[in-house]
């Protein structure tokens, strides 16, 4: 039986997603997107009610008629989608990867079926634009501050022949100490601080820090809890970050492309000064 699925496995040649399709796409995240033509004030206020984790606020009449998603507090669970439809619904495209806090948070006005705020631009689709910004290798360290491991399934399969990170000159490597990006999942647990900030200032500067998952973005479920210190951003300085409950390899593929564009940028900025 495994000789023949390895000859089919064979026959059928490896298959590499291309960046194009990469970029942007969320699909398998359960994350929600919102229809602001189909909004109204009921449907709104199903949704909020729903939400375990209080990513959706804002829906009553005191509230003047405005809905919050806080994609960062999101762990993708679909109740909202359950309830809501169809101004809830599955994303298509996510560019809300590799952003600034405050990027992760949306708007609308549900009264004018607007949305108030759009917070992260869509992702750029150019192939040669992300091959001239990755001329150079990009070393990462992982680090899990207390993750339930979901995150890692979700980054261990961005080495896969699939998605195949190395060919963006992207590499994984052991020691903090080689490592220019500093990928970190889960709430930081109270037993896991000292080990966190540790590893952070083994990280030779300039240095990243993105923060994984709604987890690492917020504290996810375990906000709050008494063995939880916090989100990353409560012991370190985030640069970006990847929400979802996991984020699909594709979102984060996206994420650190999209944080080493932004570091590259504010690099570029600083040089004409």
């Amino acid at each position: 039986m495994i000789s023949n699925m390895l000859r089919r496995s064979l026959r059928g040649g490896i298959q590499v997603i291309p960046v194009e399709q990469l970029l942007g796409n969320c699909s398998g995240s359960r994350m929600p997107d919102v229809d602001p033509a189909a909004l109204t004030q009921t449907l709104a206020e199903k949704a909020v009610l729903a939400c375990p984790t209080s990513a959706l606020s804002g829906a009553s009449p005191v509230a003047e008629r405005h809905l919050t998603l806080d994609y960062g507090e999101c762990i993708g669970c679909g109740r909202c989608i359950e309830v809501a439809a169809p101004a809830f619904l599955e994303a298509k495209n996510f560019p809300y990867c590799g952003v600034r806090r405050d990027g992760l948070v949306r708007r609308w006005d549900i009264s004018a079926n607007t949305e108030l705020i759009s917070a992260a631009a869509s992702p750029e689709r150019v192939k040669r634009q992300i091959r001239s910004m990755l001329g150079r290798a990009l070393n990462i360290r992982q680090l899990d501050a207390g993750s339930c491991n979901g995150c890692e399934a979700e980054i261990t399969a961005l080495t896969n022949p699939h998605y195949d990170l190395e060919r963006f000159g992207i590499h994984f490597v052991a020691s903090p100490k080689h490592a220019d990006m500093l990928l970190v999942t889960g709430p930081v647990t109270r037993n896991m601080a000292n080990a966190v900030r540790a590893t952070f200032e083994a990280v030779p500067a300039p240095k990243l820090v993105v923060a994984v998952g709604a987890c690492g973005c917020s504290g996810g479920i375990f906000a709050g809890a008494s063995a939880v210190a916090g989100p990353v951003d409560a012991l370190l300085p985030v640069d970006a970050y990847i929400p979802g409950c996991p984020p699909t390899p594709a979102m984060l593929v996206t994420g650190i492309l999209k944080a080493l564009r932004q570091a590259d940028g504010m690099r570029s900025s600083s040089k004409n000064l």
